[in-house]
């Protein structure tokens, strides 16, 4: 794999011939239009097919990768053109192998709302170990508060994508509470109910495990958070469900603050079999311009994660999406809008702005200014900012990475993902 950076003047076809590729191939990796204009500083990724299959009528995904000894998984990452569909026609080129092909196994999840748009959700679901629909959350009597999640399930189970369930103390009204967790920590009779309600539904819904994230606990109920999260996988365990739990990202145990101190890393990757570093949101809605995930940040939180969490626990999480901010940042007026990769392209070639790129934090920026005159700030990812964050992962021997969220088109991370690592497959 290559990743180019489009100069100007640059068209997909004069990429595509520069490297030795078919146009059309190179358009479909980075999930473009092979006459898309392109935006200075716009990355390119660039893979090079080994084998080609040019279809045949009567043929379909599965008689292919069966030809092939491939899995109908593996056809659609080698051609996300195909966005998980199975539709063919006649002549159709496919992408049976490229010459980047990976070897070392990454376990991958995502998080999901139920409102994502199908399309959308098929093209990601071939690249995913697990797919976590969000959220349950928890009424003010303990009992859960409902998903729609069926649907989505559904879905996972057509690409052999593995479900977590996932547990929060979002309330009704969409917000974490702490009140919540404090009625599941405090009142035996509440946690009890919960534990039966969370395997009643593990089991009716056919999830593969639980994922439990707790915002803003209490300091005070630092030990009773493990606690819980030891008897949830004491009691899920045994039915082959692991339970993994999230954790705010931290660089010391003494870090200070709601969001922190009661997510004991120590006591918590004790507890659970798995962890999922929420490793983004230094660049966020209502803070000043910034990468969302800035490498030397996401570094220092695995830095000191990996002091007390076994590296095979840990998932390391990774945005899909930026902001754009208008300036002059005012703190607690200034408000960013969330948009995706693709959104912040197409903004930077409607405005002819060309992309920069910071070296430390890994991560695409460029400033516009809109029809009113006001001066904006875009922070985003491409494909550099998504390989410097898998290779990371590589680096450290991570069991995986964990995506927030699927409801924003990105493309290039998938082929990033797909040109380094075979993804684990469980189902």
């Amino acid at each position: 794999m290559d990743i180019h950076v489009v100069r100007a003047g640059e068209t997909v076809s004069s990429v595509a011939a520069r490297y030795g590729v078919p146009a059309g191939i190179l358009a479909g990796v980075n999930g473009i239009a092979p006459d898309a204009p392109l935006a200075v500083g716009q990355t390119l990724v660039v893979r090079r097919p080994r084998e080609l299959h040019t279809v045949a009528s009567g043929e379909s995904v599965y008689s292919i990768a069966l030809r092939y000894g491939l899995s109908a998984r593996t056809l659609y990452q080698n051609n996300p053109a195909l966005g998980g569909r199975s539709a063919l026609y006649p002549g159709q080129t496919l992408v049976i192998a490229y010459d980047d092909t990976p070897t070392r196994t990454l376990a991958v999840n995502a998080y999901s709302y139920p409102f994502i748009r199908g399309g959308l959700l098929d093209a990601a679901l071939p690249y995913l170990t697990y797919l976590t629909p969000f959220t349950y959350g928890i009424n003010a009597d303990g009992t859960l508060l409902p998903l729609a999640d069926e649907w989505l399930l559904a879905a996972a189970g057509q690409y052999r994508t593995a479900a977590l369930m996932h547990l929060s103390t979002l309330t009704e009204e969409g917000r974490f509470d702490n009140a919540r967790s404090t009625l599941i920590l405090e009142d035996a009779d509440a946690q009890d109910a919960l534990v039966q309600s969370i395997l009643e539904t593990v089991q009716a819904r056919h999830y593969f495990g639980l994922d439990v994230d707790f915002e803003y606990v209490l300091p005070e109920q630092r030990e009773a958070y493990a606690a819980f999260i030891t008897r949830l996988r004491e009691a899920l365990n045994p039915l082959g469900c692991p339970v993994v739990v999230a954790l705010a990202p931290k660089t010391s145990a003494a870090q200070r603050g709601l969001l922190y101190e009661a997510h004991d890393y120590a006591l918590l990757g004790a507890a659970a079999n798995a962890v999922f570093l929420m490793t983004y949101e230094w660049g966020y809605t209502y803070g000043p311009p910034m990468a969302v995930a800035p490498l030397t940040q996401v570094r220092a939180v695995l830095d000191y994660a990996l002091t007390v969490v076994a590296p095979e626990k840990i998932f390391m999480g990774i945005p899909l999406y930026g902001y754009d901010w208008p300036l002059p940042f005012v703190s607690g007026e200034t408000r960013a809008e969330s948009l995706s990769p693709v959104q912040a392209v197409e903004r930077a070639l409607r405005h002819d702005i060309a992309i920069q790129y910071d070296a430390a934090a890994q991560a695409p920026y460029y400033h516009y200014t809109d029809r009113g005159g006001r001066e904006h700030a875009v922070w985003f990812e491409d494909a550099r900012s998504i390989e410097a964050k898998l290779r990371l992962a590589d680096e450290y021997h991570l069991q995986g990475v964990g995506y927030w969220n699927l409801t924003r088109p990105f493309p290039q991370n998938w082929a990033v993902l797909a040109s380094l690592f075979d993804i684990e497959t469980l189902l």
